[in-house]
């Protein structure tokens, strides 16, 4: 592997790693061996094609994982795909619990990480579900029958910042809830903002 590839910052991600740090390791190794450039992104090693995303290494409490920017392009040829949440679209991860499980994996990731490659040279992009596809909970649209400028105020915002509050608003199991998580947010609403702004 060439030590030219290798990016300082990365490096001391890697000497801080508490947890995962082997692991971290030997997915560095596997991924630097595809001939990715390896960048430091969004606080992880990052590793691309011609400046397009390809793949990130990641770490949680459960698991570390590689997670691939346009994953749910790939064919998936070994049903190891996962996605991390429904709200995610285009990212997917293979996820490892130990040295072990990468070891033996080495030849599918390689595959994967080709086909990832593959599928940025062709100029493949994941079609987005659009906001219109995301149902509004009832409460919020009796929210919106009964008061116009929040409406007005809602579809104002971003589609990012809309899809966050749907999904927020229509999470919970009880009407109640979610209307009462629609009452605590109808000023941010107003003012602009986003669920986490």
């Amino acid at each position: 592997m060439t030590k030219s590839r290798m990016n300082p910052k990365v490096d001391g991600f890697l000497s801080k790693a508490k947890k995962w740090k082997d692991e971290y390791e030997k997915l560095r190794n596997i991924v630097l061996d595809c001939e990715l450039t390896e960048e430091y992104k969004w606080m992880h090693p990052c590793y691309t094609f011609q400046n397009k995303n390809i793949v990130l290494i990641h770490g949680f409490k459960e698991y570390c994982a590689l997670l691939f920017h346009k994953g749910a392009l790939l064919k998936d040829a070994n049903g190891i795909l996962i996605q991390q949440t429904e709200n995610v679209q285009a990212a997917r991860q293979i996820r490892f619990t130990n040295v072990q499980e990468i070891v033996e994996m080495e030849t599918i990731l390689k595959a994967y990480i080709y086909e990832a490659i593959e599928v940025e040279k062709a100029g493949l992009e994941v079609n987005f579900k659009k906001n219109s596809e995301y149902i509004i909970p009832e409460e919020l649209q009796n929210k919106f029958d009964e008061i116009h400028a929040l409406k007005t105020a809602f579809e104002a915002l971003t589609p990012g910042r809309q899809r966050a509050y749907i999904y927020y608003f229509s999470e919970p199991k009880q009407s109640k809830t979610r209307e009462s998580r629609i009452e605590k947010y109808m000023q941010h609403i107003l003012s602009g903002k986003g669920l986490n702004d």
